[in-house]
């Protein structure tokens, strides 16, 4: 049995509270801000795959379009930009911090680990490995056994969810993983995260039949709607929605690709894609 999303969101966010106890510049603007964003980012998780949000993505497709919107686009970056990576280990002693830390940059076990997440984490990548994930659980054979599968639909979610992670870490210029890259290059990146979407929703719009047999047997449907009604709205959700932040990051890139400061105080290490 997977562990409850809530006890999982509850836990995440009682140790960043904890590892932010007592620290200096508690009160500035930006760490209330860094803050919001990471609660509105745990609770955006939590509504998405409790009930009832949960159980009416079993009941309609175009709800659990938009719960994968939730986990592709919301909670990653609305986490990263809380910088939760360094604050969640505070709570913690520090001997346990110190030990964990030299194992995890030094120890032989965790060299693998060390190789790939400096391989995943090279935004063309992690834009390569999200696209990937998105287009292989919409494979009607997987979708559909994620529906009626709670163990599938599970390992559904953690993919999602740790892909979309890897993405908007670096790309967010989040410590401890950043993308050093101009802005320009940045919001072609943004951009390209939302093709994946896109083709999913004119394959979904202009099919003239239901693609998932999961949602094609359901006697019963929010609104009393017909599966390709539930379709076509679902290809509507993933369109506009799911395309939203990846658009929002584009403009502000472009936007500091355009400012003469960003310009001039561009360096020469920013201009690679690793």
């Amino acid at each position: 049995m997977s562990v409850p999303p809530l006890v999982v969101c509850a836990a995440a966010a009682a140790l960043y509270a904890m590892g932010g106890w007592g620290r200096a510049g508690s009160t500035t603007r930006g760490r209330r801000w860094r803050e919001a964003s990471f609660y509105a980012g745990v609770l955006s998780l939590v509504i998405a795959l409790e009930p009832p949000f949960d159980r009416l993505a079993d009941e309609s497709f175009a709800i659990h379009m938009a719960q994968h919107v939730v986990l592709l686009s919301i909670v990653p970056p609305l986490v990263v930009l809380g910088r939760p990576w360094p604050r969640m280990w505070m709570p913690f002693p520090t001997r346990i911090r110190r030990a964990a830390a030299r194992e995890i940059a030094l120890g032989r076990w965790s060299a693998p680990v060390r190789g790939a997440s400096r391989v995943l984490t090279r935004p063309p990548v992690a834009l390569a490995v999200l696209s990937a994930t998105v287009g292989a659980w919409h494979v009607p054979a997987l979708y559909d056994a994620a529906v009626r599968n709670n163990t599938v639909h599970f390992a559904e979610h953690v993919c999602y969810l740790a892909t979309a992670l890897l993405y908007w870490a670096p790309m967010l210029e989040v410590p401890p993983v950043r993308a050093r890259i101009d802005h320009l290059r940045r919001a072609a990146l943004f951009a390209g995260a939302a093709v994946p979407g896109w083709i999913l929703a004119l394959v979904l719009t202009f099919a003239t039949t239901p693609l998932y047999g999961a949602y094609v047997s359901l006697q019963h449907r929010p609104g009393g709607i017909s599966a390709l009604a539930d379709q076509q709205i679902a290809a509507g959700v993933m369109l506009v929605p799911g395309s939203a932040a990846f658009f929002i990051a584009f403009f502000i890139s472009v936007y500091r690709w355009l400012e003469p400061e960003a310009v001039l105080e561009t360096r020469p290490e920013e201009l690679s894609w690793t």
